[in-house]
């Protein structure tokens, strides 16, 4: 039997990229606008906070200690003691109204990340009366060089891999679409960008998302209070429905890596109900049935 608990009442402005982490068997997330990084045992006990001088997108944990972090201004090393940051680099340096977004590491250890514009929150209550501006998708290397994936994108969101690493996909949440490409492992490179899914047909659209062991994808669906579980081959396979209308991203952990951990928007937005108790909060979806696939630290 399927259940769903809030496992802590974090009341994020907007929580995001639920990370769990095999080696510390820790569950690690984000409030994004907020400029924290949490983390917390299985069950949501053991609450860590960590701060962040601006705007986090996503993190991912190193293999030599620390995080990675994808920040409104550029890749970021991140040192958990001290809460010191290295700074790598900003590919978007000249585009101020541009920050990071959505990010995860390859089986290689790279870590992918896009961006987004900030325009698209301020288009949400009016769309259309100026057009959002473009960015791009791109791989940070281990040796701690960038390089540029794709362009065009308006809200960059749900990066995850097949689990025979041929397929990865990638979400525009502002267009409502879901891509895949095909995957380089060797290389890290991308191609033939083709459509896979798209969410206009559902309330909401795409946010974060995780690929299970038997290579279904898994997406919360933002604004829309669902996650739903697409087939390799694109067909709904099952809609979970939530209690709070905003998720925001999805993982699995736990020790078996048969929870399914959610984070959820907490913040008002016009236009968009929030009246939720437990909105910001992170929960543990228990009784799928399926397993996830251990995340990968960044070997940089």
């Amino acid at each position: 039997m399927v259940e769903i608990r809030c496992i802590v009442d974090a009341k994020n402005h907007l929580g995001e990229g639920p990370l769990w982490d095999v080696k510390e068997q820790r569950l690690y997330w984000i409030d994004s606008s907020a400029a924290e990084i949490y983390s917390a045992k299985e069950d949501g006990s053991d609450v860590k906070r960590y701060f962040v001088p601006t705007h986090i997108g996503s993190m991912a944990l190193r293999e030599k200690g620390g995080a990675v972090l994808a920040l409104a201004n550029g890749f970021s090393l991140y040192d958990f003691e001290t809460q010191k940051l290295t700074h790598i680099g900003d590919p978007e340096a000249d585009e101020p109204e541009n920050r990071l977004n959505d990010g995860k590491v390859d089986r290689r250890g790279r870590f992918l990340a896009g961006y987004m514009a900030y325009d698209h929150d301020r288009e949400d209550a009016n769309r259309g009366q100026r057009p959002v501006r473009n960015s791009a998708l791109y791989r940070l290397d281990p040796d701690l060089s960038i390089h540029k994936l794709d362009s065009g994108i308006k809200c960059s969101n749900g990066p995850c891999w097949s689990p025979d690493n041929k397929t990865f996909y990638f979400c525009d949440s502002y267009d409502k679409v879901m891509y895949a490409y095909d995957y380089d492992i060797e290389t890290g490179n991308v191609s033939n960008r083709r459509k896979f899914l798209t969410a206009w047909e559902h309330p909401g659209t795409f946010d974060g998302s995780t690929v299970d062991s038997e290579g279904f994808i898994w997406n919360a669906h933002v604004f829309g209070g669902r996650i739903i579980r697409y087939a390799p081959d694109g067909r709904i396979d099952r809609m979970i429905e939530f209690p709070v209308r905003n998720l925001t991203s999805v993982m699995f952990g736990g020790k078996n890596l048969d929870v399914l951990y959610c984070t959820s928007m907490g913040r008002p937005m016009k236009g968009v109900p929030q009246k939720e108790a437990t909105a910001g909060g992170v929960f543990a979806v228990t009784g799928l049935g399926v397993k996830g696939i251990p995340e990968p630290r960044f070997a940089g």
